[in-house]
């Protein structure tokens, strides 16, 4: 008797790349706002942009690196062909829609940079969220375990 082992499709690796380089892009979003957005830079940004930096409690850095950093391991998980991978892409959707609240609602954003400021949250959201069922649907096809 022979086992048919289902091969994984070429599609599943290329958008498994491209989440990865997003989810790098991320990495470096939050290492830019978090760590080099400071001092000089910070001083020349114009006034109501400088403002702006100082609405971000540091729980609101935290959600930035859970969501991020999160969503890069889930992907490595992923290319790794791991389950783990469902785990902390729905961790960091949580991370992320916590931060996005905050940015979106809780902040001058909007009046900073005006409806260009919802583009890139609702983006985020929802790679997030295609993230979490690209790798449930993974899962059910077994090409992850």
């Amino acid at each position: 008797m022979t086992t048919s082992i289902q091969k994984i499709p070429t599609w599943f690796w290329v958008i498994s790349i491209v989440l990865l380089l997003w989810n790098l892009m991320g990495i470096g979003s939050f290492v830019f706002h978090s760590f080099v957005m400071k001092g000089e830079a910070l001083a020349a940004l114009p006034e109501n942009e400088r403002a702006l930096y100082g609405e971000y409690p540091l729980w609101t850095h935290i959600a930035f690196g859970i969501a991020t950093i999160g969503a890069l391991l889930a992907n490595i998980l992923l290319l790794a062909k791991k389950k783990l991978a469902i785990t902390l892409f729905v961790i960091s959707l949580i991370a992320i829609l916590i931060q996005m609240f905050h940015n979106l609602f809780l902040t001058s954003a909007a009046e900073v940079y005006g409806n260009a400021t919802y583009v890139m949250p609702i983006l985020v959201i929802i790679i997030a969220i295609f993230e979490v069922w690209f790798s449930k649907f993974a899962y059910q096809k077994t090409w992850i375990k």
